[in-house]
């Protein structure tokens, strides 16, 4: 019931978003190098009219995952933020064997918002078929995995079944708001849309890093969602789904996978 009646609050103020992919926080990872940085960035979020942003640092191999470092810094900033803007913490989490026997200890301080939704990611070199059955793991100890950006992996791009398999069993998609605007190139514009309109995507979120090449907004990326299909998806996928998932229930907005999510290629006819 409270979720319900903040979530209508949201509405009432207007076009407001939720950022669950967000480097935002100081020397964690390849995100900014300084407070004033991350300074920038919220108050970039602030007038884009976003209301709640999640701080995901990298958990892998180069950037090892530091829970106290991650929560020192995000309360500095919500400092100098105040209530403007709601900060909480997760992380970009990569499956490798570290990561996942930590998970097993204490899987809410890798969480969004220290739920039970996790930002999975996985790498462009290889997925092998063993993800498969860790994904499922991850759902029978409760969680809810997000396969972020899949539509930049050129492995999902190519083998968009997989996805689609994930996603059956209970798994949920997070595209980049630049790949919907084109920042990532064509490939991955065609291929997030088209996954959008067969139902396969659940959030849209800004995986924002810096102040220039890859800013924290949302708001371009709610404009092509709300002109390719209108204002409702576009509040799914940027706030209620997002918000749902901040506060750790059941998604609103889940619709069904359709068998073929491979984009047709258009044929091209030459003329001599």
């Amino acid at each position: 019931m409270a979720g319900r009646l903040r979530l209508a609050a949201l509405r009432a103020w207007g076009k407001l978003m939720v950022d669950l992919h967000c480097h935002i926080l100081p020397g964690l990872d390849d995100g900014p190098r300084s407070i004033e940085e991350s300074l920038v960035m919220a108050e970039s979020a602030i007038a884009d009219g976003i209301t709640h942003v999640v701080a995901t640092p990298h958990a892998n191999s180069n950037f090892p995952f530091d829970y106290e470092r991650v929560r020192e810094r995000r309360d500095a900033l919500q400092k100098l933020v105040g209530e403007r803007l709601t900060l909480a913490t997760g992380c970009d989490f990569h499956l490798n064997p570290e990561n996942l026997a930590a998970l097993k200890q204490d899987a809410p301080r890798f969480c969004i918002n220290q739920k039970n939704y996790l930002l999975v990611e996985f790498n462009e070199v290889s997925i092998p078929p063993a993800m498969d059955h860790t994904l499922h793991e991850l759902q029978l100890a409760g969680l809810c995995p997000v396969i972020t950006h899949p539509e930049r992996n050129a492995i999902l791009r190519a083998q968009p079944q997989r996805l689609a398999a994930w996603a059956r069993q209970g798994c949920h998609a997070q595209v980049t708001g630049g790949s919907l605007t084109g920042v990532f190139g064509p490939g991955a514009q065609e291929i997030a849309l088209f996954w959008i309109r067969t139902g396969l995507i659940h959030f849209v979120s800004s995986d924002a890093h810096n102040t220039a090449g890859r800013p924290l907004k949302l708001r371009p990326a709610y404009d092509v969602v709300c002109k390719k299909f209108g204002e409702e998806k576009a509040r799914a996928l940027l706030v209620e789904n997002p918000f749902a998932a901040f506060e750790g229930r059941a998604l609103p907005h889940v619709p069904d996978v359709p068998d073929d999510v491979s984009p047709r290629r258009r044929k091209r006819f030459f003329f001599f």
